[in-house]
């Protein structure tokens, strides 16, 4: 099964946090089809260059070198995504969602909203409260904390 991550499902995976279910955390390190979609890496430039994501430096890269296989975005993308029902407004959220649907993905997320949607979905959560990570990009009301670490390595399979 080839997994599409969610923005903050990959943040998290990026700073080890603990909200990230072990076995999750697992996958994406041993996975080969694990997907970042461009959406992803847009979304968490714009939010750092409007000032709601801070830190760590250059993360739109860092998660791009991360090891993960990219996603781009396609018209066809784009066309499902503007005619998905508007249960989700948030178009990051709506492109991911389009893209899981037309590349066959399992979308990684704890986002209830894309569960609504016709897809199929890999629920990341192990502990009970959203990490900061979450806050940040759903609410983008929360100042992050200090910069992690260099990002983990991936290990291929």
């Amino acid at each position: 099964m080839s997994l599409l991550l969610d923005t903050h499902v990959v943040l998290w995976w990026l700073t080890d946090d603990p909200t990230l279910a072990e076995d999750i955390k697992d996958r994406l390190d041993h996975e080969p089809d694990v997907y970042v979609s461009a959406a992803t890496i847009w979304e968490v430039a714009i939010k750092q260059a409007i000032g709601k994501l801070p830190e760590p430096a250059r993360l739109p890269e860092r998660i791009q070198e991360s090891g993960f296989r990219a996603l781009p975005v396609s018209a066809d993308h784009a066309i499902v995504a503007a005619r998905l029902p508007l249960i989700h407004r948030d178009p990051f959220d709506r492109m991911l969602v389009a893209q899981a649907q037309l590349e066959e993905l399992t979308l990684v997320t704890r986002d209830e909203n894309c569960r609504q949607y016709e897809v199929d979905i890999l629920p990341a959560l192990t502990a009970p409260q959203p990490s900061p990570w979450l806050t940040v990009i759903v609410t983008l009301d929360e100042p992050l904390g200090p910069a992690p670490g260099p990002a983990p390595a991936r290990q291929q399979a």
